[in-house]
This record gives structure tokens, sequence and C-alpha cells, in this order.
């Protein structure tokens, strides 16, 4: 079975093509700028280089049909045809109350897709666009959407529920859904696998990126994340701010004379480690400046490991214990110095890094044990592989055929 999974955004559409028989990328790229002028394809097939075309895109669905020129082309394609693609893998960032697992697209999905605008227009309105680029370019492929939210959805209550009037909860949904659910579940996984167990297990994964979250995980099912109602709350991020206290927004929208749309976008986008070091939200950007230092750049980085370290031992309390610690992501994976400034302040778990192996443990393709071996508490570098997950989750649904149940959580 061949599946192309596509993650769609507001001008953008990544895709790669997997041969599920060995689980390899046949194909990957992105096409950038759509509904605007000067529209760009990126295609590289494995094994040869990556090429680059100008393409007029109005819509998704020129994309799509951009992506399927591409895959197919006698040259450089890598499939004969459009009906070699068994199916469509669906990223979706958020599923709100409504989605727990990843499912085949129907009517009855598409309504109560669109139900999850008003709690994630961002991400939902291009998703709906992605799914209409397919529908119109290959009407008889099946599609299944898979869920950031839906590995989160294990949580109890005290996890998931803010202390507001519980009205406020059933009337606008709003609760803490967790995000980047398609990579936790994938670390937990292969943590599982390392630990030879899924019952009985205690670990925290920590996806570290320019978007980054924490999730405490037992017996293999999420029991509280950082990421809340949307992808801003949490730990600092590379120009999110993470959790902050609720009056300084209006106390900012005072000052600085910001309307609502304004001060969400200083939050999502001018905060985090852009707005504190006022260099970048790119970590190696930082560490160059903290090598030469700059004492914002350290101060941006020193709240990230400050933030972290409170997480990891919140939520190694509320599991009663820890087994193993992740480490994943862009950052989590590239950035050994962070990996071990966090573990250094986790002594009291009885956490030990191999600092030696750590230090060249970067821009790499298989997991790393980074502890020592009389560290109490196992610490993993695990590259994370959402595409594979929506892949994999995809061909379940297809074999299996996995429709929709209205149900909440």
């Amino acid at each position: 079975m061949k599946i192309l999974v596509v993650n769609a955004g507001s001008s953008s559409l990544k895709y790669q093509l997997f041969d599920m028989t060995d689980k390899n990328v046949i194909a990957k790229g992105i096409c950038e700028r759509i509904g605007g002028n000067g529209g760009k394809i990126e295609y590289r097939k494995t094994g040869f280089d990556k090429i680059t075309e100008e393409i007029d895109m109005p819509s998704h669905a020129e994309a799509m049909q951009a992506v399927i020129d591409h895959l197919i082309d006698p040259e450089i394609g890598c499939i004969s045809s459009m009906d070699e693609i068994n199916a469509v893998g669906h990223r979706v960032v958020q599923g709100g109350p409504y989605f727990s697992k990843s499912i085949l697209i129907d009517d009855n999905v598409i309504e109560d897709l669109k139900k999850c605008i008003d709690i994630g227009p961002l991400h939902t309105i291009p998703t709906l666009h992605g799914i209409e680029g397919c529908t119109k370019v290959m009407p008889n492929a099946p599609q299944v959407l898979v869920f950031d939210t839906a590995f989160h959805s294990t949580m109890p209550a005290e996890s998931y529920m803010y202390p507001i009037p519980y009205s406020m909860y059933e009337k606008y949904k709003i609760r803490r859904y967790g995000f980047h659910g398609t990579s936790h579940r994938f670390v937990t996984r292969e943590m599982c696998k390392i630990l030879g167990k899924t019952e009985g297990t205690k670990i925290i994964t920590c996806h570290l990126g320019n978007g980054s979250s924490i999730s405490a995980v037992k017996d293999g099912k999420v029991l509280d994340t950082s990421m809340g109602f949307t992808p801003l709350d949490g730990i600092e991020m590379g120009t999110r701010c993470g959790a902050i206290d609720p009056s300084i927004i209006p106390f900012i929208m005072e000052k600085e004379n910001f309307t609502p749309a304004q001060m969400t976008e200083f939050m999502n986008k001018k905060c985090g480690l852009l707005g504190v070091s006022e260099i970048s939200s790119d970590s190696r950007d930082i560490e160059k400046a903290i090598s030469e230092g700059d004492e914002k750049a350290q101060l941006s980085m020193d709240i990230l490991v400050h933030e972290i370290r409170k997480y990891i031992g919140g939520y190694a309390t509320i599991m009663d214990g820890l087994d193993a610690l992740v480490f994943t992501a862009g950052i989590g994976e590239n950035n050994p110095r962070l990996r071990e400034d966090i573990c250094n302040g986790l002594s009291i778990f009885g956490i030990k890094i191999n600092s030696e192996l750590n230090a060249v443990s970067h821009h790499q393709n298989n997991i790393v044990k980074l502890s020592t071996d009389d560290s109490k508490v196992l610490v993993y570098l695990i590259p994370t592989n959402e595409e594979l997950v929506i892949a994999e989750d995809t061909e379940n649904a297809v074999k299996n055929n996995i429709r929709y149940e209205r149900v909440t959580f």
C-alpha cells in the first residue's frame, strides 16, 4: 500500500509518499505560497537531488495537482499513475472534543471538523482546504484524519479541566487538549519497546522545537501535557510566551493599545526565545550568542531550562515515579547543551547523563541512550517520526474501515 501524507498550512502543503511494504519514504516535498504570487514546489525522490519549480497555485487543489504531476512524471516521478496512491493521511492539529482516534473521512467528520474552526482557526481552516484539494484531485482515494490531540484524550478531568465555570466548558469546549500528539505517541511507543513493556511504565516525553510540549505518559497513556486549549500554553518556545499570568494580557493591551488580535499575535510571534533574547527564535543563533557572552541570550535559555525542569518534577510527582525521560524534535534532538543543563538539575531523581556521548549526539536518525548505567532513570534521545505515525494510522483505518462514531471525551 502506498500512502500520501499531507500536512496543509494556510499557504503551504507538506507531503510525503510512503511505501508501507517497508515503511520507507519514496518522495517528499513542500508547496509554498499557495493562494499568492510566486508559488513554488519542492520535490525530492529518495536517492535523488531536490527539484524546485515555480508554479502558480491559487488554491490547495492546484497544489495537490502539482504534487501528483511530480510524483507521476515519466522522468522524475516515482509512481506510474495516481491510482498507485491507495490512501491519503492528513495531519490535523485540533480535533476538539469530537475526535479521539484516527478515522476515515465522511460527511459527518467534515461537519464536526468544521466545529473546530472556532477553537483552532489557524490550523483547522488550512486542513479543510487540504482535504478539499485532495478530494478534487483524487476523488476516489480514501482519506484519513490523524489528530494531534487524540493521544492526549486519555487525560483525566483533573488534568484537562480549567478552574473556570463548568458552564463555560460545556458551552465553549474550553479545556486542555494538548498537541504534538503523534510525536509524543511515536516516542512513547519506542521507549516502551526499550523498556520491554507498556503497562507499569512512567515516561516523560519532551518534544522541544520552535513549538514545544511535555507530556506525562503512564502505562502508555497521557496523564497530563503542557500545551492546553491552544498550542500557546506551557513552556517558553521559539516565539510563543507559554504560560504567563493572565493579568499580564490586559495590562499589556492597555499599555500598548493592542487589539485582541494584536495581543494574540504578540504572544504567539513576538515572545519566547525571540522576545527575551531579542536576537532570534532559533536556538542555534541563541547558542552562538551565548558563546559570545550575550546575557539576554543566556537568560532566554535559562528560563527554558528552568521551566522544563519544573514540568519534569511535577509530572514525576503526579505519576509517583519516573522510569524514562525522552528528548525529541528539533531542539530536543539537536541541542546537547540544553539536554545536559536540564538533566544536571534533576539529580534528586537520580538522573545521570553521559556528557561525552550526549555532546556528540545530534543531527542523526538513530536512538541514543544518554543516561549512564548507574542512572536511576533512563534518558534517551529518540528522533520523532510523525509522518510515519500518520501513514500507519491511515493504513490501519483503511484496512479496518474505521469510521466515525459521534462521541465526546
